[in-house]
């Protein structure tokens, strides 16, 4: 083997071994945590949505009008979530890729 082989294989050797000392000392999360964020996502879904079709049933009740609110209301209200959820899933994202590249430095 020559000399080049020899250091790339050192390399990877103790490459492999950081990756599996970083994983001993940060274990992954769980299924529970798991769990718990599309819980988490879910519900930033439904509380908009649901105050959107409670607020446009109250209109609907209070004022009389030729236009429905709760239908209008109901989807502003699942827009508004999906876009919370987005976001929050995109940050989530970008910390764990931050954390990614600090880690493989």
């Amino acid at each position: 083997m020559n000399t080049e082989k020899r250091n790339g294989f050192r390399r990877e050797i103790g490459a492999k071994a950081r990756r599996k000392i970083r994983a001993q000392r940060n274990p992954a999360p769980g299924i529970w945590v798991g769990l718990g964020m599309i819980g988490l996502i879910g519900w930033s879904v439904v509380i908009p949505t649901l105050l959107g079709a409670a607020l446009g049933q109250w209109i609907d009740r209070n004022y009389a009008h030729g236009h429905a609110w709760t239908l209008a209301l109901l989807v502003v209200g699942l827009v508004l979530g999906c876009a919370i959820a987005w976001r929050w899933v995109t940050k989530e994202d970008k910390e764990m890729r931050k954390e990614k590249e600090t880690h493989n430095e």
